[in-house]
């Protein structure tokens, strides 16, 4: 089959690798029918090192399952099947916690033997309790919705479920990248009253206002924090979802957030140290977030989409085939694309 492999930063390369096949009784082979490249597909893929091991790419994507293994018990050759993420049993301790991320047997795509997304098939390991089946056609125009559910939909839930987003509350989401526009259908979702939403991409934030967002600041720095503080009556609001992962974003973070607010961090983090000093610790601040279980809300999510209330696929705005797959990513590197699609 033909997948998608980084040799080194700018080489991304399609090629031949070894057809998909079931390894164990638990695992299933998926016919890939869309994926797409995700932000933190970015990162490696501007810093990583020449390699003769070429890193095998993608984590998000939905398809057609192909076989089982013996040992499958809900899934049928012919479903119609989103994977999140990172594989999980679905059954361990830390899986039962809704912590699908820390599985005893879990693991990420494209590493260890494992087939990456951003290819024409999949195997998938603990295939029970990984994939879930979607009660729509593969033809369906729903797909692309459905194929946020894999992680974007569900990074930017996490970043307003951990903040504690409520009912009437204000939020101000910091980034107009995919997830921080999910950020923004999620704080509505939950309730919020005032969503700000802080980027300065103009086609991005028409998006963001949308999905729900009520205001839209563009400034950056010391001005944007103002900005803010200037719609909030001078206090900022009361949740923060970060959505970037530089180190300049969480600082925004913490000149936004009210005293006694919450700031959930979701952008896959650049830096190792957060400047969360003495100033910050008197104002009561609370710091939370990580990456997203996203299984842990597929089912929740899935209704909203299926009802039409969300439509989070529109993020998508560019389809491209996979062997077309280096320009998705040149274009989403030069900020020409949001989220790139791909068709096998």
């Amino acid at each position: 089959m033909r997948a998608t492999l980084l040799y080194a930063a700018d080489d991304v390369r399609v090629e031949d690798v070894a057809d998909p096949k079931i390894h164990n009784a638990t695992d299933a082979v998926v016919r890939v029918v869309l994926s797409c490249i995700c932000g933190s597909d970015l990162w490696p893929y501007k810093s990583l090192p020449p390699t003769d091991n070429p890193r095998h790419m993608g984590h998000e994507f939905l398809g057609v399952v192909e076989e089982t293994g013996p040992e499958v018990r809900t899934l049928a050759p012919g479903d119609l099947v989103v994977a999140p993420f990172v594989y999980s049993d679905n059954t361990c301790a830390y899986c039962r916690e809704g912590l699908q991320t820390s599985c005893l047997h879990g693991g990420q795509w494209g590493v260890n033997g494992v087939d990456g997304g951003q290819g024409q098939a999949a195997r998938v390991p603990y295939a029970d309790g990984t994939l879930v089946k979607l009660p729509v056609e593969e033809g369906s125009d729903l797909l692309p919705d459905l194929l946020s559910l894999s992680d974007i939909l569900c990074t930017g839930y996490h970043a307003a479920r951990t903040a504690g987003v409520a009912q009437g509350d204000s939020v101000t989401v910091v980034g107009d990248g995919a997830v921080g526009l999910a950020a923004v259908i999620s704080a509505r979702l939950l309730g919020a009253e005032q969503i700000i939403l802080m980027g300065r991409h103009q086609a991005r934030t028409d998006l963001g206002r949308d999905f729900g967002a009520t205001d839209v600041v563009a400034e950056r720095g010391e001005e944007g924090i103002a900005r803010v503080r200037e719609l909030t009556g001078g206090q900022g609001t009361r949740k923060v979802l970060e959505c970037v992962g530089l180190k300049d974003a969480i600082v925004q973070s913490f000149g936004v957030v009210r005293d006694g607010g919450t700031i959930s961090r979701v952008g896959a983090p650049q830096f190792a140290e957060v400047p969360f000093g003495f100033g910050d610790f008197m104002r009561n601040i609370t710091l939370t977030g990580g990456v997203a279980p996203a299984r842990a809300y597929i089912e929740e999510l899935l209704p909203h989409i299926l009802d039409g209330s969300i439509r989070p696929g529109r993020v998508f705005d560019r389809t491209l085939a996979l062997e077309d797959i280096a320009d998705g990513y040149r274009a989403m590197n030069d900020r020409e694309a949001l989220k790139v699609l791909i068709r096998p």
